[in-house]
């Protein structure tokens, strides 16, 4: 919580708690622990009445389109998330049938409620390399064609095509791109040995793919901006026979997504992405207050303390970063 007030005066935050958040209820009560826990924290008294959570509802088989009016009604929730079962962390309470979301789509369509997508399809036989394009083919294209003014956010996207795909479709569809997406590709996971600290789902591609990701990030196009997806999974979590997914870079997201806009000589690009274009596109007012990113270098934390005595391990955890957050 520190760490992303500490740079960000919005966050979407994920509604995949165990158990999840499933209505506005859950909403509610999930953004007081949320306010709690920033009262409680020791950042400075601006910081804390910038911030700003946004929550979200998990969508699952049950979900109901009351559930959406009054998440609508809340003035609290922005969005509604649908991770299809099995997709990723805490998923298995997600959507086993897209068929059957439909009055949930409308409800969505009428209240002007966007979608946020985990877009990978989860059949044991498709290659994990293959799910994010295989559920842009045979799922999202449909619901696009059904519910031609639901606004759509494809998270996190990792290939070119999903790239090519929210290029080719109307405003009402966005994409968001990680800091770890932009900066690294499957090799950086896997060659010389497992990183478990890249493991990340939808799990990192092909350079090729990379290089198409900073290409849309870094062109000024206001369908892409950012979404660190941050995912605080304690270090013997992820150093694990079996390590959980997901890349935690709440506290240095920022001088993340500098060095690699940086890296394709497009710093100038760099605020559209992560102040403007995502507001604009839920409707919310842009900033007043600014921070400052400077080209001095900065060493990211080895770890950070966590619950019960267990540590937090960042992104690029003890490396060199050239961009810094001006204190």
């Amino acid at each position: 919580m520190p760490h992303a007030a500490g740079s960000f005066n919005r966050v979407i935050c994920m509604p995949n708690l165990v158990p999840p958040v499933k209505n506005a209820h859950d909403a509610q009560a999930y953004r007081a622990r949320i306010m709690e826990t920033l009262a409680a924290s020791d950042l400075s008294l601006e910081r804390k009445s910038a911030f700003d959570p946004r929550m979200t509802l998990y969508l699952t088989d049950n979900t109901t389109a009351q559930d959406i009016e009054l998440a609508a009604q809340s003035g609290i929730v922005q969005a509604v998330k649908l991770y299809p079962a099995g997709a990723t962390t805490n998923s298995a309470d997600g959507v086993t049938n897209i068929n059957a979301c439909v009055d949930v789509f409308e409800a969505l369509e009428k209240h002007n409620l966007p979608l946020l997508i985990h877009g990978e399809v989860t059949q044991d036989h498709i290659d994990i390399f293959d799910r994010e394009k295989r559920f842009l083919d045979e799922v999202l294209a449909q619901i696009i064609v059904k519910f031609p003014t639901l606004k759509i956010v494809v998270e996190h996207i990792t290939t070119s095509d999903a790239a090519d795909f929210v290029l080719a479709q109307g405003n009402h569809v966005a994409a968001t791109i990680t800091p770890q997406h932009l900066m690294f590709n499957r090799n950086h996971l896997l060659v010389g040995g497992i990183k478990p600290h890249f493991y990340c789902l939808p799990i990192l591609k092909r350079e090729s793919h990379q290089k198409v990701l900073l290409d849309v990030a870094t062109s000024g196009n206001p369908k892409f901006f950012l979404g660190t997806d941050s995912a605080p999974h304690a270090t013997d979590k992820k150093e694990a026979a079996c390590g959980c997914a997901g890349c935690y870079s709440s506290a240095t997201a920022l001088p993340l997504y500098a060095t690699a806009f940086d890296s394709v000589g497009k710093i100038d690009k760099l605020e559209g992405f992560a102040s403007r274009f995502g507001a604009q596109f839920y409707g919310l007012p842009l900033n007043e207050s600014t921070i400052t990113l400077v080209n001095t270098p900065m060493q990211v934390p080895n770890d950070y303390p966590y619950f019960d005595g267990a540590s937090l391990t960042p992104l690029m955890a003890g490396e060199t970063l050239p961009w810094s957050l001006k204190i």
